[in-house]
């Protein structure tokens, strides 16, 4: 579904992104790992566009998008849900979920939609007119997932999801996710706690100074010594 091929980018003259290549299948789950200024959230500006590559090609079944405006790159189905949730705090819960769906103009469609989120998030149901900034972390966090879902993604783009969360709702949010990719939309993850994405991923990459050092499948690198002793504690 998504490939990137031999992708810079910088901040000035910092070098962010050193030549990356990865690739996210149809139905997968990929997940992104490694420590502060590694490039993760760098990628995730690039495959937005909010962030030109200097070069490199960025392609979405078979068609490239690197050149595109943010606008036109969501309305092929790629939508971020961003690190820190980013809500309208003096709006309340259907006031955001309505602005998820602005490019969306069927009425039909857009309350298909209300009521797919309501059916994974209940509680929003009851409390749709309550303003988001009333709400825990927590449950900020599903608002923000909710608003994500309401843009019609096909290839999902998470950052930092469980960030700020307890235990117990960061796996609220994993089992979330896995809702999410059994209901046929594909996820790329960005996750601090490694475990955690691991667990969850088809696939993972390891980002350092802004290059792939390692990559395979979520069990093959959950179990390697070096993941374990740099990213896990162990």
């Amino acid at each position: 579904m998504l490939e990137i091929r031999g992708l810079e980018a910088a901040y000035g003259n910092v070098r962010a992104l050193r030549g990356i290549d990865l690739r996210v299948g149809a139905g997968e789950i990929v997940t992104l790992i490694g420590a502060n200024g590694a490039g993760k959230s760098t990628t995730l500006k690039c495959i937005t566009g909010l962030l030109r590559a200097r070069s490199g090609a960025i392609r979405f079944e078979g068609e490239p998008i690197h050149t595109l405006p943010t606008h036109e790159i969501i309305r092929r189905g790629i939508v971020t849900v961003l690190e820190g949730r980013r809500l309208f705090a003096d709006l309340d819960v259907m006031e955001n979920l309505r602005l998820g769906a602005y490019l969306c103009d069927d009425a039909k469609e857009i309350r298909r939609r209300v009521e797919r989120v309501f059916a994974l998030f209940p509680i929003m149901r009851d409390r749709q007119r309550q303003l988001t900034g009333s709400f825990s972390g927590g449950e900020q966090q599903m608002i923000a997932i909710a608003r994500g879902l309401m843009a019609g993604p096909r290839l999902l783009m998470m950052d930092e999801p469980s960030l700020g969360l307890s235990p117990l709702m960061t796996q609220r949010v994993a089992d979330i996710i896995q809702t999410i990719c059994a209901d046929g939309i594909t996820i790329l993850l960005i996750e601090q706690n490694a475990n955690t994405a691991l667990r969850l991923a088809n696939r993972g990459y390891v980002l350092e100074t802004g290059t792939v050092v390692m990559e395979g499948s979520g069990a093959d690198l959950l179990a390697n010594d070096r993941i374990r002793r740099a990213y896990l504690g162990i």
